[in-house]
């Protein structure tokens, strides 16, 4: 009897996959680095049982109506924007992310992202590799303190408590904006719910975590950069298309903000000819939220046992 076949869109280490080696045919895309083109994709889909899929690879209905075989879609991501849920669903596909495994280097990342954009530590760096340091001056590069300031989260979920709880050990006051209230982020934490609007007018720093919706696609918009502080820095290790980037770009340009700290954009990934890369008020990173070794190589382990699963007829792990 012939194998399930797996594609996996990008070259993974084998040894990951070894939950899925005995059971299924696996075959991956060439290049770790670059997109599974839309065409070889949408060609394998047509006798796939399984994907492993990234952010990268849009999996809607053209695919789905092309892939009879298809039972499970894993994607290496906590978000699943680039899925069509519903239409998977309609067709009895199986789709499962990754949460949970990826939340504390996800937050690591996020508060060293606040930390670099606070007191200005790759605009430091560079400063000594392009050779400007000829001496010391008392506000050289001088950046903006990040203890006993005010965070204001929007999306506390599991993530946005994890920094929250990196915030506490810095003596901050923590502020949340969420679709509910968390009780155990606010006795936990002493986190203290507050309007969309109240958040941005109380905060030094607004770190947005929430996930890409119709009603957070650019929820950071002109209106809501002009109610932050002249002072306050921007965070964003989300989803680039929960900011209006060109709002952002003439917030920061205005001085209506002092910075920003992006880890996401709306296209990616972008040039140095970005407009927002040229700011040296902005710390711009190329999506390495979840980016250590160790929690990379959770996920993928995740992936490939949540197809394992739904291929021996068993219940994924984290189905979405």
């Amino acid at each position: 009897m012939d194998k399930p076949f797996v594609y996996v869109t990008r070259r993974l280490p084998e040894e990951q996959l070894s939950s899925l080696k005995e059971l299924a045919d696996i075959e991956m895309w060439e290049k770790e680095d670059e997109p599974c083109p839309r065409d070889v994709l949408l060609e394998k889909a047509k006798t796939a049982d399984g994907l492993l899929t990234m952010l990268s690879d849009r999996i809607d209905a053209e695919l789905l109506q092309r892939a009879p075989r298809l039972q499970a879609v894993a994607n290496l991501a906590v978000g699943f924007d680039n899925i069509d849920v519903e239409a998977a669903k309609k067709q009895g596909v199986i789709c499962c992310n990754t949460p949970d495994v990826l939340t504390e280097s996800t937050a690591d990342l996020t508060f060293a992202l606040l930390l670099a954009a606070a007191r200005r530590i790759i605009e430091a760096s560079d400063w000594i590799k392009q050779g400007n340091w000829t001496g010391w001056g008392p506000l050289l590069l001088a950046g903006a303190d990040v203890h006993h300031k005010t965070i204001g989260i929007v999306g506390m979920g599991s993530i946005g408590r994890a920094v929250a709880r990196r915030a506490k050990g810095f003596g901050m006051n923590i502020l949340y904006h969420n679709r509910s209230r968390n009780p155990e982020a606010e006795i936990e934490l002493g986190a203290a719910y507050t309007s969309f609007d109240e958040l941005l007018g109380q905060a030094d720093f607004v770190v947005c975590l929430t996930p890409l919706t119709e009603e957070t696609k650019h929820l950071f918009n002109r209106s809501a950069f002009q109610k932050m502080k002249q002072s306050a820095v921007f965070i964003n290790v989300s989803r680039g298309q929960v900011v209006d980037e060109q709002d952002l770009y003439h917030a920061l340009v205005e001085n209506e903000i002092a910075g920003a700290g992006l880890d996401v954009f709306a296209e990616e990934p972008i040039s140095k000819e970005h407009p927002l890369a040229k700011l040296p008020q902005v710390t711009a990173l190329p999506h390495i939220g979840s980016a250590s070794r160790e929690t990379r190589e959770a996920m993928m382990r995740l992936c490939a046992e949540n197809i394992a699963l739904v291929l021996s007829g068993k219940p994924a792990k984290t189905e979405i």
